[in-house]
């Protein structure tokens, strides 16, 4: 089936002031009669709480942490984009649009990603406003830097804690609806399961991660910000605890999955460094401002990095991607870094990572100035590996990160169930195939502060409240809780963790940076043998009716073994090379990705089938404004 995304009619620069134009209105006073639900209290589902209680509606906002604040947003650190053009170095709406269209290897809608680079410029203005702390100049402008697959400074950043105070600042213009009574903040609360009524999404099931007690929430409109997947891989950026449960569950009841194979992989995390590592730390790309990645020339050598002379060390991005250098994108850099590591030029006591060096900065702009810019990360990095980078070079590895998957979205960032959005990591939107650095905070703010307050209001003017029976409630209540019975009845002898770092291991080695079709194939028949061991042998101590943190571990488990199954498929189905989905069998000669436009140019939409064998559909992507070409950073 070809799916219709829903794209306004005229020209690029109008679709979205036309789409406002004509979207329709919910008189103020009616607005507080309509419930929303939110799931997540990062930026997406936060900025969206707020701006959608502001307008009058009433939202019920839910997170499985101890406090809002924890949400996983936190951990972004480099920047946020934004084409302000500060640095008038030639920076334009549309040199962003580009710049990210290509980025994503030309596997995204032009409007989605237009309508992005054109909210930025007002997002920078609201969180100033907010009270968020940017980095300013000695005049007092804000500062810019750059980041990767751009060759202009639109970042705007706070040190290296950019996420966390962007994140503050949505979070303050929550809890103020929250003590007004507009918004009530469910802590400690995960979503099990979606309610669907009618064909129309109508609802969650919750479950108090403290009394162990599910509940269900009515609501007219569901929108869905739990954040990305790359947990998936067990060994990954994220947070331990996050997961793809929301989106999975909301899968299952008919909302399409897109494009779950494009994982992005972060070059510059620290490397792992022992077998029961249960999360790799991220080191932000920012850093590659300033910072030269290199491996020696020669293979296995085991001097310090400070003993290695400048011409046996290999820059290896910038001889190989000389225009863009250390800056090129996450997923060529991330590739080139696994070549050598591969190779057998890794470094460290693995010999599993390559060096991201300073010495240069340092002599060229003294120390204070790299202490302004990244102290908080140079700290970081001392606090973790014991050793001072402004003396040696990081020790620097790819490792899972950001999901340009998730459930497919329309124009409008509702899913392929009616009254069911997603916003931010959770749907597949705005990136393609690998995301630009900076563009994951941009895209988590402008959906919930920009999109769906006028989105979701065009929904419920059009279609009203939704009407619940009771008993439709009840039954999903009843079906979640039999699975909490199915998982504690296994008794087995594993461990949910145990079953997460396997499944980590088949994705990691057959569908990773790189995959090919006989790994692929493989990879099948092992994520099917795991998930049958796990339902046979799982260990679940405790009681469900506490807390109970292997329990919750067992759920969010048990789903990443479906979706790690659907991304192997993804990956095996689409066969050529694109942004962060590189099949070995589609490379040129010097090892660089091959696109097919002429049998590719869709994302894949996944459809769920309780046979087990999914369904996948097509989001066809035309371009009208730019043309396709080799994506090149040579």
């Amino acid at each position: 089936m070809i799916l219709n995304p829903r794209i306004p009619n005229g020209p690029l620069q109008e679709k979205w002031q036309n789409f406002k134009y004509t979207a329709g209105l919910v008189n103020p006073s009616n607005r507080p009669k309509f419930k929303i639900a939110i799931v997540g209290t990062g930026l997406a589902g936060s900025s969206a709480a707020a701006s959608l209680a502001e307008l009058g509606f009433h939202v019920d906002i839910f997170t499985y942490h101890d406090s809002a604040r924890r949400a996983h947003s936190v951990a972004a650190q480099g920047g946020v984009n934004a084409s302000k053009n500060y640095q008038n170095d030639g920076d334009s709406v549309y040199r962003m649009f580009y710049d990210t269209l290509k980025g994503g290897d030309f596997r995204a809608r032009e409007a989605n990603v237009y309508r992005l680079a054109e909210c930025s410029m007002a997002l920078i203005d609201q969180a100033v406003a907010q009270g968020v702390p940017f980095n300013r100049e000695y005049g007092g402008y804000l500062s810019n830097r750059s980041f990767g697959g751009v060759q202009v400074s639109r970042t705007f950043y706070a040190r290296g804690q950019t996420g966390q105070q962007l994140l503050m600042g949505a979070y303050q213009t929550m809890m103020r609806q929250v003590r007004k009574g507009k918004i009530a903040l469910y802590s400690r609360h995960e979503m099990l399961d979606l309610v669907v009524c009618d064909g129309r999404a109508a609802g969650v099931v919750v479950r108090d991660l403290i009394s162990g007690a599910l509940t269900t929430h009515e609501a007219d409109v569901v929108i869905i910000a739990s954040g990305g997947y790359g947990k998936v891989y067990y060994k990954s950026t994220f947070a331990v605890q996050s997961n793809a449960t929301a989106i999975w569950r909301a899968h299952k009841k008919g909302a399409l999955f897109a494009a779950p194979s494009w994982v992005q992989f972060h070059p510059t995390s620290l490397p792992q460094s022992n077998a029961y590592q249960s999360k790799l730390t991220l080191m932000s790309e920012s850093l590659r401002n300033d910072g030269r990645i290199w491996v020696p020339k020669n293979k296995n050598d085991h001097r310090k990095p400070n003993e290695i002379s400048e011409n046996e060390r290999d820059y290896y991005l910038e001889r190989r991607y000389p225009a863009y250098g250390n800056l090129a994108p996450r997923d060529i850099a991330s590739r080139a870094a696994k070549e050598r590591i591969d190779e057998g030029h890794g470094v460290g006591p693995l010999k599993n990572a390559v060096y991201l060096d300073f010495a240069k900065a340092i002599a060229q702009q003294g120390k204070e100035q790299l202490v302004a810019k990244y102290g908080n990360l140079f700290d970081m990095y001392r606090h973790i590996t014991g050793i001072d980078a402004y003396a040696e070079p990081m020790l620097i590895a790819p490792s899972s990160h950001f999901s340009m998957g998730g459930l497919w979205v329309d124009y409008h960032l509702m899913t392929t169930v009616p009254g069911l959005f997603a916003a931010g990591e959770a749907n597949c939107a705005d990136h393609g195939a690998n995301r630009l650095g900076a563009n994951s905070l941009l895209q988590a703010c402008v959906d919930g502060y920009y999109i769906l307050p006028s989105t979701v209001m065009d929904f419920l003017s059009a279609q009203g409240k939704a009407r619940v029976p009771s008993q439709t409630l009840d039954l999903e209540k009843a079906q979640a809780d039999q699975k909490i019975q199915d998982l504690m009845a296994i008794q087995g002898k594993t461990s949910a963790e145990t079953f997460h770092r396997n499944l980590g291991e088949i994705l990691y080695q057959a569908c990773g940076l790189a995959r090919n079709k006989q790994a692929l194939e493989a990879a099948l028949p092992k994520i099917n043998a795991l998930k049958k061991a796990f339902y046979e042998d799982l260990m679940v101590p405790g009681n469900r009716d506490t807390v109970n943190m292997e329990l919750e571990k067992a759920g969010r488990v048990a789903d990443f073994l479906e979706l790690g199954a659907l991304l192997v498929v993804d990956a095996l189905d689409r066969e050529e090379s694109c942004g962060a989905h590189f099949r070995s069998e589609y490379q040129t000669a010097d090892g660089e990705p091959v696109r097919n436009d002429e049998d590719w140019a869709f994302v894949s939409a996944w459809e769920y089938s309780s046979a087990g064998k999914p369904i996948r559909h097509e989001d066809v992507l035309t371009f009208e404004n730019v043309q396709p070409n080799v994506r090149s950073y040579k």
